[in-house]
């Protein structure tokens, strides 16, 4: 392990680090409301730094050198046409061993985030898993972690394809149905006191398609006569949704064998219906939908999911999502509106196109100057375990071990993909602090994780990578000769940093900020430098990757 650094960081810096914002935030200009014109714009390095960190799991100067290239349309058709990179094919190697556990699921996570060339799908990907929630805390699923794995790559798959079939697949996952307890779901029976469970038809409807109230297609809550929203369903809604849900299982099951569930544990392919245990009363829906009597498992589903994809909630439902978890927390209502529109219609009739939906919201002018035009609403929290993979991406993560042994990644960032406590995700999208919320009305939601522990233990992850360059991924109980090394490479900085450290510190700001920091952070970052001069040149450059990663300016994407 390399020999620990000393390091303390002053406090001037620290206040001058947060006293030192975007130098475009004196503009006090209205938002632009209109999509890209044609021809395109050329995308300078600072903004291509930006868009890299809103859509993949961070920028590297390769990366911001090619998109400066060949510009954002070309790069997003590059991004949109590339094979698919699945997990399952990493953890499958490992799923004889006696320790196999979470810790494989994670290293394949990790290994397709840092290295895998579909970075836009791969990102998608993990925006869809904090909506389409399944958690491995689960005691099923927890103990099979390519069940967990496959239900990703689902994700993965339909990342670019139709909501619709989206929807259904994720309906159909026996990862989902296990988690939302859709599986083995039976139809009413009186003698025995059985009643369909509610479970999948709430979370379907409040999480994966329309919400609790009623929507205007730019995302404003309807009114009614007094002022009050709109309920999209009650309980009689969640009734028959839940009846609809009845009579899945895993693949294989026949009547006779419902309820030995074991002999038919498919956890990898899709769930199948099973007729007798399903209910064929009528059952209504909502806004007057009602299913006929007797029909199939397959039939009510069919028509369930078609009923809610086609609800006028989806689109600004979704579309407004998609901003926040991408491009910026506080969309305008005309850019949700934008976005739900092309939802509604991709241009060729087509609804649910979610290819489009992602072109539309990142090529939209709100994405592309909304940190000019309003310097005070634009921008968003990055996600903590984004940092990680950031730090990993534009450094060259390098590892003795034939996997990323980084099995409990929530310790370091409270959260993990797929591991969060509740189906509401790690965080909710309308989560704002009290103090921001009744200042502003803003919302701010990956704050909702931001506690003081989980705020240090980030930054301590950032140290010992940035400064120290090694990690232990078994903690502390594993002797430090067995523990596993993981490291970055800054060998391809150190000669710029030699000759130039202006310029090797303006490049990392590059890198890791879009160029937000200003002429007066990056003079003190070069006077810190130049303090270090009794350390190596890797160790000094260490040492202010660690300042700007830990800085206010780095955790928010603008």
């Amino acid at each position: 392990m390399t020999t620990k650094l000393k390091f303390i960081m002053p406090l001037s810096i620290i206040l001058l680090l947060i006293s030192c914002g975007d130098n475009s935030s004196k503009s006090n200009t209205e938002p632009v409301v209109k999509i890209i014109p044609e021809p395109e714009s050329p995308i300078n390095a600072a903004n291509a730094s930006r868009l890299l960190n809103q859509l993949t799991f961070g920028a590297t100067l390769e990366d911001i050198n090619y998109l400066v290239e060949i510009n954002r349309k070309a790069w997003l058709e590059e991004q949109f046409d590339l094979t698919p990179s699945l997990h399952v094919p990493l953890i499958e190697p490992f799923s004889d061993r006696e320790d196999f556990w979470r810790k494989y699921r994670m290293a394949a996570w990790f290994e397709r985030a840092i290295y895998a060339p579909d970075q836009l799908r791969q990102r998608m990907a993990f925006v869809l898993s904090e909506i389409f929630v399944i958690s491995e805390f689960n005691d099923v699923l927890g103990n099979d972690p390519k069940a967990v794995a496959n239900y990703y790559d689902l994700l993965v798959t339909h990342a670019f394809g139709n909501y619709r079939d989206l929807l259904e697949a994720v309906s159909l996952s026996p990862a989902m149905g296990i988690y939302l307890s859709m599986l083995g779901n039976e139809k009413p029976d009186t003698s025995r006191n059985i009643r369909p469970d509610e479970n999948y038809a709430r979370e379907v409807m409040q999480l994966f398609t329309i919400g609790l109230v009623e929507l205007e297609n730019d995302g404003s809550i309807k009114l009614d006569e007094n002022g009050a929203p709109i309920s999209t369903y009650d309980q009689a809604t969640i009734k028959g949704f839940a009846h609809v849900f009845t009579g899945w299982h895993y693949n294989g099951t026949t009547e006779d064998t419902w309820f030995r569930w074991w002999d038919n544990q498919d956890l990898y392919g899709t769930m199948v219906p099973v007729q007798a245990f399903h209910d064929t009363a009528e059952k209504a829906l909502f806004s007057g939908v009602l299913l006929p009597a007797n029909q199939t498992a397959e039939q009510d589903l069919k028509a369930a999911l078609d009923a809610l994809f086609n609800h006028p909630n989806v689109a600004p439902f979704i579309a407004k999502q998609l901003i926040q978890k991408f491009i910026t927390s506080n969309p305008t209502p005309a850019y949700v509106e934008r976005i739900a529109n092309v939802f509604i219609d991709n241009g060729a009739g087509e609804r649910g196109d979610l290819k489009a939906v992602v072109k539309a919201l990142i090529l939209d002018e709100e994405a592309i100057n909304g940190h000019i035009s309003a310097p005070d609403t634009f921008g968003k929290m990055r996600e903590p375990i984004l940092k990680a993979t950031h730090l990993w991406r534009a450094f060259n993560l390098t590892t003795d071990n034939e996997i990323i042994d980084m099995g409990w990644p929530d310790y370091y960032f409270n959260q993990a993909p797929l591991a969060s406590a509740s189906v509401f995700n790690f965080y909710r999208p309308d989560y704002s602090p009290p103090s921001l919320k009744n200042a502003t009305g803003l919302v701010a939601p990956e704050l909702q994780i931001a506690t003081e522990t989980a705020v240090t233990h980030t930054s301590n992850f950032v140290a010992w990578l940035g400064m120290w360059h090694a990690f232990s991924g078994d903690f502390s109980e594993i002797e430090e000769d067995k523990r596993q090394q993981l490291w970055i490479d800054l060998t391809e900085y150190v000669p710029l940093a030699e000759s130039d450290p202006r310029q090797i510190i303006e490049q990392l700001n590059l890198i890791l900020t879009g160029d937000i920091l200003t002429t007066d952070a990056i003079d003190l970052l070069v006077d810190y430098y130049g303090e270090l001069e009794w350390a190596p040149t890797h160790e000094r450059i260490s040492n202010i990757i660690f300042l700007i990663m830990s800085s206010p300016q780095y955790s928010v994407i603008r």
